[in-house]
């Protein structure tokens, strides 16, 4: 049995996504759940330009635009060729390398760090970003404290009827293994209590592609 080095899930994830962009037959890399589940990392979509269905989503998007989780920033790029003003947040330092190629407006960190200067009109949480840290609750109220009043959250989710949990997990690649994480997975029909609690209503839900997003708006109480 092959001996895995244990390296954080960034450099795993930052590993992949160079191999892709470097060789002809790059490795396949997977996020492991403690129920056993093995989900293979979408690198390659991730770093292509954005599909039909993304591309429809972001007609529902009002500038400014904050990308949560921008990752190689491919909504970024979709939305400066529409004129639409973007900036994206990633924790990666070689995505956002990858990003600011895409588009100029990248910022390198945790959206917790992001001033809450109530200057984003849009935020988007795609790719299942909606699970980051494991606290959806915590991660929509932050974002909801970024917007504008009338302000709204453009985020992908699970299909109905899927159990909303919340699990570590852990990204592997050739030779590798990271720690274990929290991560959560937000069924589409069990938003509305999660948005509520952050301060959102569900103003719209629809599916694409076999892909499920919602629009979630901040009221405005001026």
């Amino acid at each position: 049995m092959t001996e895995l080095t244990l390296k954080s899930a960034t450099e795993i994830y930052e590993r992949g996504l160079d191999e892709l962009r470097s060789t002809t037959d790059p490795a396949s890399y997977y996020a492991i759940s403690e129920d056993g589940a093995r989900r293979r990392l979408p690198l390659r979509r991730w770093l292509k330009r954005a599909p039909e269905e993304e591309e429809a989503l972001l007609d529902r998007a009002v500038g400014p635009v904050l990308d949560v989780g921008c990752g190689a920033g491919r909504h970024l790029e979709a939305l400066r060729r529409r004129g639409t003003e973007a900036t994206g947040v990633e924790v990666s330092r070689y995505a956002v390398a990858i990003a600011r190629e895409r588009a100029d407006e990248v910022i390198h960190g945790s959206v917790f760090d992001v001033p809450e200067t109530e200057n984003w009109n849009t935020a988007l949480l795609l790719d299942g970003n909606v699970g980051i840290g494991g606290e959806p609750e915590r991660l929509l109220g932050k974002i909801a404290r970024l917007l504008h009043p009338g302000g709204r959250v453009l985020v992908e989710l699970e299909p109905p009827q899927t159990e909303s949990r919340v699990l570590n997990i852990r990204l592997e690649g050739p030779g590798d293994v990271s720690d274990w994480f929290p991560w959560a997975w937000v069924g589409i029909d069990a938003i509305g209590p999660i948005a509520a609690a952050a301060g959102l209503t569900v103003a719209e839900t629809w599916s694409i592609e076999r892909r499920w997003f919602a629009r979630l708006r901040l009221e405005s109480f001026a």
